[in-house]
């Protein structure tokens, strides 16, 4: 029998739903293992623990009365502190915004509350988003549970964290450059970065306004799909939500189980992780039987050639650094003093931009999301690794590779939805990430060829022993 801490958010509510598990019974089982283990990992800027039991007891007593919301009703999630929480701090992880207590949720929040969420935690990040990995903050970074000498990497470091290690089934992240997909490929979750405009962010502290997407994190992509169930929906409050019917997100899962991906169309982006970005040796071995494992589902596999990675890269770059900065020019100007190190140095590079650079990257980026979409004309989902490599060391030092490790950008820059689950383990016993992408508002699909996929290659009964050494298989 699988572990209580380690089953999947979709295992905790069947549970619920067929009476064999409490609300209160896992929010204090969560609660117990934040306290036990998250000194080890960092994961938790602040736990809320009091107001998580009342939650509990309230979703408790509605479900025994029959009136369950659904899926999320008492399941405990995490949020990124840079998710907005009436009365409770949202320091975005800096010194800047320690005091900062908002008036209201963010939507995403409020969206999760309304299908009976516990809110458990406010999870560690990178500073605002963009700060690293960094000792010179009020809090220390987390630390990848599958060796914490390792980086969880950004910027949801908490977030992929706290579900790596059982703290919590489900989290909310941020992504501007990857910051979802990142995370959990070094993590070993499913990070799932939706449509651009399918997921609310207001409320959510920005970074650079026409790049951050929220979204959910998991153990399994079929957990992503359950909280995109209760996230997705139009917003007046943020300018960029889009108008759209949400996607039938179980069905799809539910037609990957029975018919496989028959007729599924798969790119593969290779030149992007072969010959633009070489990856590492396991990385490319885990890629190739996913294709095979994606073929031995149905799909048909075939190349596709996009512009050189280095074209999305500096692009989305050029754009993050211009409206990052102009976000925190202000702040940055009266009290610089309050930023972490490596926050100020990346916040202030975009001083150096000019508009014409800024202008001319979006000109790129126009010319960039032109091509993504005539490819996906031939193709239903783009493929590829997540990350080069797997998870180095704990710091800055995990960045510094010359060019970086990571595959993210081009669905930030495009908007378009993409998925990265875990798809292998390398000799060291650290997680491998698999990158799906696919066309504006066909996240449905993208989850349930994630789902496929983790299924086909039987990664996810594999956890992190933080007791002891070595790895723990679940059952």
């Amino acid at each position: 029998m699988t572990a209580l801490h380690f089953e999947t958010l979709a295992g905790l509510s069947g549970l619920i739903e067929a009476g064999r598990l409490s609300p209160v019974e896992l929010a204090r089982h969560c609660i117990a293992r934040v306290r036990a283990l998250d000194g080890q990992l960092n994961s938790t800027l602040l736990l809320l623990e009091e107001q998580a039991l009342v939650e509990a007891r309230a979703a408790e007593a509605e479900i025994a009365a029959g009136r369950r919301r659904g899926a999320l009703h008492g399941i405990p999630i995490g949020l990124k502190d840079l998710y907005e929480t009436a009365g409770i701090p949202t320091t975005g992880h800096s010194a800047l915004f320690r005091e900062h207590v908002p008036a209201r949720d963010a939507t995403a929040v409020a969206r999760l509350r309304a299908a009976g969420a516990t809110i458990l935690a406010k999870l560690a990040t990178w500073e605002f988003a963009i700060g690293g990995s960094s000792f010179d903050l009020p809090w220390p970074p987390a630390r990848n549970p599958w060796d914490p000498s390792r980086d969880p990497t950004g910027s949801s470091t908490g977030s992929a964290v706290a579900v790596a290690a059982g703290l919590m089934p489900g989290t909310m992240g941020t992504d501007t450059g990857g910051s979802i997909r990142m995370p959990a490929a070094w993590c070993g979750i499913a990070g799932h970065k939706p449509t651009y405009g399918l997921v609310s962010r207001a409320g959510v502290l920005p970074l650079a306004v026409s790049l951050d997407h929220a979204g959910p994190m998991a153990w399994t992509a079929e957990d992503c799909a359950l909280m995109m169930e209760a996230l997705c929906g139009h917003d007046p409050r943020d300018p960029a939500s889009a108008a759209v019917p949400a996607p039938d997100f179980r069905g799809a899962i539910a037609e990957g189980r029975d018919r496989g991906l028959a007729g599924l169309r798969v790119g593969v982006v290779r030149h992007f992780y072969e010959t633009d970005l070489p990856c590492e040796p396991e990385v490319h071995a885990a890629t190739e039987a996913s294709l095979a494992a994606l073929r031995a589902l149905g799909a048909s596999v075939r190349d596709v050639t996009l512009s050189p990675f280095g074209d999305y890269a500096v692009a989305g770059m050029v754009i993050s650094r211009a409206e990052s900065f102009a976000l925190h020019a202000e702040w940055l100007r009266a009290t610089p003093e309050l930023y972490g190190e490596y926050g100020r140095r990346r916040l202030m590079a975009g001083a150096f931009l000019s508009a014409a650079d800024y202008i001319n990257a979006q000109r790129q980026r126009g010319r960039l999301l032109a091509e993504m979409t005539a490819a996906m004309r031939d193709v239903d989902v783009l493929v590829m690794p997540s990350s080069r490599q797997t998870a180095g060391p704990l710091g800055e030092e995990s960045m510094l590779h010359g060019t970086a490790p990571f595959y993210a950008r081009p669905f930030n820059l495009t908007g378009f939805p993409a998925v990265s689950v875990c798809n292998g383990f390398s000799a060291e016993g650290l997680p491998i990430g698999f990158q799906i992408g696919g066309r504006p508002f066909e996240d449905h699909l993208v989850l349930k060829v994630g789902d496929a996929l983790e299924r086909a290659l039987g990664t996810r009964g594999r956890r992190p022993a933080l007791a002891m050494g070595g790895m723990e298989v679940v059952a």
